[in-house]
């Protein structure tokens, strides 16, 4: 039985998944990381994929761009398809002077400037901070060290705005912690702590909003395997 948005068999995904917003992207990473690899979706072209890495059963599937596209996939995947660990993976922009191009955060939580939260009917106007899985967490950090990569950890900002983010309101977010802007760690995180579930965000520097350095789309979509080895690394 499959969902309006994955015709995967229930079975054919994985316990944990691999989710990088780019469906592309997961294809390399399948093609290149796993082996015994199995295609399990293509609805609207958001390709999933089941293979092992080092023994390990996972699945790799896209996200999309976004809180609504990562909320739709990530929910399905934890309740209609029984998934317990989600890892996604993916590029942001830098709001730190010292995080540059291809460095990576680990992200221990999500600030947003997304309403997402309302659909959980907190009371008196209260707020939920959307907070990685503490295990996930500390893996993906050993997981760094081990290899040697230039990280950092801490929260994100979850934006709704790609365009028209102005400098005097994201350096708000910047005063207050964030290391970097990206569109969809707050709803996983939230969608996890709803259904207590496990999720981490993996997420490398693509660009800075400080420096207006940037990669390009390729390496953006093939060239950011120090990222990959972490998140490949949280597999259960």
């Amino acid at each position: 039985m499959s969902t309006p948005h994955n015709t995967a068999k229930v079975g054919e995904i994985a316990k944990t998944v691999l989710m990088p917003g780019d469906p592309l992207r997961a294809k390399f990473v399948a093609e290149h990381y796993l082996k015994d690899v199995k295609q399990v979706n293509e609805v609207r072209n958001m390709y999933a994929f089941t293979g092992t890495y080092k023994d390990k059963k996972v699945t790799i599937m896209g996200h999309g761009m976004g809180i609504p596209s990562i909320g739709i996939y990530a929910y399905e995947l934890y309740t209609h398809y029984k998934v317990d660990r989600i890892i996604r993976f993916g590029t942001a922009g830098s709001m730190d002077k010292d995080l540059d191009l291809f460095d990576i955060v680990i992200a221990s939580g999500a600030s947003s400037n997304s309403n997402f939260l309302a659909q959980f009917n907190i009371p008196d106007n209260g707020h939920v901070s959307a907070v990685a899985n503490y295990d996930c967490l500390v893996t993906a950090v050993e997981s760094a060290k081990k290899h040697k990569f230039k990280y950092k950890v801490g929260q994100v900002l979850s934006s709704d705005f790609f365009y028209n983010h102005p400098k005097e309101k994201w350096e708000q977010y910047a005063k207050m912690g964030c290391l970097c802007t990206e569109m969809e760690t707050y709803a996983l995180y939230l969608i996890a702590q709803s259904l207590q579930k496990e999720a981490l965000a993996v997420l490398t520097m693509s660009d800075s909003l400080i420096t207006h350095k940037e990669t390009t789309p390729q390496e953006r979509q093939t060239g950011f395997s120090n990222m990959m080895e972490v998140a490949l690394d949280c597999i259960k």
